[in-house]
């Protein structure tokens, strides 16, 4: 698997075709607490903190009370939590309380913990509240498998990791799909379109045991792959092939749309797929698709009505540009 690409994470996703509707059901809801459960801080507790606490303590000053934060471990853990113990911890204390006035998160917050989220909460305190910084700030690193009952169903690491979610949440692997389903999930995941009629008989009869990693592999060396996978940054970067506002005129942007496609196409590395956008005009030696590139900077709407302020759209373009390359 290639590293630092656009397209790094896709075979991660077909790969669990088979189970992707029950995991993603169950990966929605908070993980069952149990005694045998290792609470992870990232994955089951900063959710939670986040969802429900942090407007209140979090980093904004403007909106914090109690002079408390959740989102740091110094802030927490200077009056909020007592490692190891439930009674001595204010978090605890607070969101079982029974007065209403005391009880968090308040009322009026429009925030409910629910059983499942607050049994995660105690199990996290009683497992001695360990805490990890966020993912972005965190030297990946190969965790080590882990144990599964159902020991012969794993085809690759990644299928110990869901399995052990399934597990933990009582659920069994879906049976694997036919060939027809197979190969109809392929091309809709990776190419938002059915197959034909003649690409499933061949699939369903090929003989070939690795007929449905040759497919995947097909799928993902397609142009119209890389056109399915550029319509979310499209959307992001704010792309469109007219103007907008009340005159709505055609404009000329099809070549910068091309552009993404063809970084998607041949999976050219993050940094350099940014880069040229926002200077690619500015780079040594700049070719002409590298120019082209920065028509990133031109997606914004644009006016032609009579009465306009030059000035005061400028800066309007300016503001647009810096929000959308900010996101």
């Amino acid at each position: 698997m290639r590293s630092r690409s656009l397209l790094v994470w896709l075979p991660v996703v077909v790969s669990g075709a088979t189970f992707l509707s029950v995991f993603a059901a169950e990966n929605s809801k908070p993980q069952k607490a149990s005694a045998e459960t290792k609470i992870d801080f990232s994955r089951d507790i900063r959710p939670i903190l986040s969802n429900n606490c942090f407007f209140c303590h979090g980093p904004d000053e403007k909106h914090r009370e109690a002079d408390l934060r959740l989102d740091t471990k110094a802030g927490a853990f200077e009056s909020a939590v007592v490692p190891g113990k439930l009674k001595e911890s204010a978090l605890i204390e607070r969101i079982l309380a029974t007065d209403a006035d005391e009880r968090m998160p308040p009322a009026d917050s429009g925030k409910t913990l629910k059983p499942a989220e607050i049994e995660l909460l105690k199990q996290w305190v009683q497992q001695g509240a360990e805490w990890h910084d966020h993912w972005a700030y965190v030297k990946p690193e190969r965790p080590a498998l882990p144990k599964v009952k159902q020991a012969d169903w794993p085809k690759n690491e990644i299928d110990y990791f869901v399995l052990s979610r399934l597990e933990t949440a009582g659920l069994t692997p879906s049976k694997a799909a036919d060939r027809r389903t197979l190969i109809r999930r392929l091309y809709l995941d990776l190419q938002g379109l059915p197959p034909t009629a003649a690409e499933v008989d061949a699939f369903v009869i090929s003989k070939d045991p690795k007929a449905y990693e040759k497919l995947v592999d097909q799928l993902l060396a397609s142009p119209q792959y890389a056109e399915r996978m550029t319509l979310k940054w499209l959307d992001l970067a704010r792309y469109a092939d007219t103007n907008g506002y009340s005159i709505d005129g055609g404009r000329h942007m099809w070549l910068w749309r091309d552009w993404v496609i063809d970084a998607f196409h041949k999976n050219k590395p993050y940094d350099q797929f940014i880069t040229e956008q926002i200077a690619g005009d500015l780079l040594p030696n700049a070719t002409p698709w590298q120019k082209v590139a920065t028509g990133f900077s031109r997606n914004h709407m644009i006016t032609h009505e009579g009465g306009t302020i030059p000035e005061e759209n400028l800066v309007n373009y300016t503001v647009d540009r810096v929000k959308t390359t900010s996101e």
